[in-house]
């Protein structure tokens, strides 16, 4: 069974306020005479399901292309937080994440894909050393940011960076159960790039974690 958690792109997926839009067009259409159809799009990286890059926001980070690709498919484990408007060390500490790399946050505070929130919950900096001294190296998240939406200092990027933890935003948990699942999540391999749209999907290996 595989479950996908991406959320879609199309010519209404909301975009972050000021980026760049996606966009999907024809160049070419069999019904104006071509042999095939051949479509083309326009989008920021950091756009719906997708991964980012040290280099977002550390000039001498890795790059997509960089990025090691075991991170991103593997055990990780749900864990429901949602209702709460602060995740702090203490919501996970209850949770064996030390049997897994990954861990997957469900905040279910991004509902509705036709608008990009107006606040999310905030994520304690000090996860990126908890989640290091647990052998954790991917947070994934159902919001577009582990940043709060303003933020200019970006203090949850840089921690879990500095603690060797990769992230994975804009996932769509709604329909997830907590649990332990096998997730494929692999960004698209963009030399250069800040980020990357991905396709992610969960396989249900052990639910009730």
């Amino acid at each position: 069974m595989i479950i996908d958690i991406s959320r879609k792109l199309n010519n209404q997926t909301p975009n972050w306020p000021g980026d760049t839009p996606f966009s999907y067009s024809m160049t070419w259409s069999m019904e104006e005479s071509s042999s095939v159809n051949v479509g083309k799009i326009t989008t920021s990286v950091h756009i719906a399901t997708h991964v980012d890059s040290p280099f977002h926001f550390h000039s001498n980070g890795m790059k997509v292309d960089q990025l090691p690709l075991d991170v991103f498919v593997g055990d990780a484990l749900v864990i429901d937080v949602t209702n709460k408007s602060e995740i702090r060390v203490n919501d996970l500490e209850n949770h064996d994440i030390e049997s897994v790399r990954r861990v997957i946050l469900k905040t279910n505070a991004w509902l509705d894909e036709t608008k990009f929130p107006d606040e999310i919950p905030l994520l304690d900096p000090a996860l990126g050393k908890f989640f290091k001294e647990n052998g954790i190296e991917l947070l994934g998240v159902d919001l577009p940011s582990v940043d709060p939406l303003d933020s200019k200092t970006l203090d949850t990027h840089h921690a879990l960076h500095d603690h060797g933890v990769h992230i994975l935003e804009g996932l769509k948990l709604s329909h997830v159960e907590p649990g332990i699942y096998r997730l494929t999540a692999l960004p698209l391999f963009i030399e250069g790039a800040d980020g990357s749209p991905v396709r992610a999907i969960l396989e249900p290996l052990n639910i009730g974690g």
